[in-house]
């Protein structure tokens, strides 16, 4: 487990969170991923490594990923409870996969229901979890109190997915990840009455809002401005990454 950069992960006091990878690797394929390029990087020889990988759908898959260091892999020693012997036993916030996805495609059920078993053991500390399927999530289901449950949205589509899904689910904290927002949300003229109708029905109570990096594509202003001016009128909290948060002064 380690210290994260990621301003949104937080300790239940306020302090900068942690980030766990009991898994790593992902198929979704997005083109902006830094976790697939850390991958390919400097850490291809360790995640290489690791032979503990996901199940390969047929020859070709295997043929096409035998070499893929971002091809799902488990870490077993990674679930030793790290956070559970700190020293301070004071509570943490710990981001679960951010080099993988808990719910992806090719993740095995059996790894996702280890990890949400040892997270429901630990209850003193919040678990963030995150996740670009969010039709995957409804089979865990009543999630653990200590886990925030959310799902990324870059787009009109994901955000819709995102609401539908995520209405049906039960967790005491659910939010959505508009990082990075790569287009306006906006459809037609009564867009903000129906996305703070969604928002409610869902059941959201915290979004992210974040700019796409390496390259650096930030959002449009009228972007921001319509998802903070819905969450207002639906009182749902906003976290706005950096560079946002000084750029628009919001």
């Amino acid at each position: 487990m380690n210290k994260t950069k990621i301003e949104w992960v937080r300790n239940p006091d306020g302090s900068q969170g942690y980030s766990w990878n009991p898994i790593t690797g992902c198929l979704n394929g997005c083109e902006y991923c830094y976790a697939r390029k850390l991958a390919n990087t400097r850490l291809k020889e360790r995640y290489l490594a690791n032979k503990n990988v996901a199940p390969y759908k047929d020859e070709r898959d295997y043929m096409n990923n035998r070499h893929n260091p971002f091809y799902p892999r488990f870490w077993e020693d990674r679930m030793s409870c790290q956070f559970s012997y700190n020293r301070s036993r004071k509570p943490q916030g710990i981001f679960v996969c951010d080099m993988s996805d808990l719910f992806g495609i090719g993740i095995p059920e059996n790894w996702t229901r280890s990890v949400i078993n040892l997270i429901q053991a630990y209850p003193q500390h919040r678990f963030y979890l995150l996740t670009k399927q969010p039709q995957n999530i409804i089979k865990w289901s009543p999630f653990p109190d200590n886990c925030w449950v959310g799902v990324s949205a870059t787009n009109p589509t994901m955000f819709y997915s995102a609401v539908y899904h995520l209405k049906d689910v039960q967790a005491r904290v659910k939010y959505i990840s508009f990082e990075p927002l790569l287009q306006g949300l906006r459809t037609d003229l009564q867009w903000e009455e129906r996305l703070v109708h969604w928002l409610k029905t869902a059941g959201i109570s915290w979004v992210i809002l974040g700019s796409q990096t390496k390259p650096y594509k930030p959002p449009k202003i009228e972007w921001v401005d319509e998802i903070i001016s819905a969450c207002d009128k639906a009182s749902i909290s906003v976290f706005l990454k950096e560079p946002l948060a000084s750029q628009y002064h919001i």
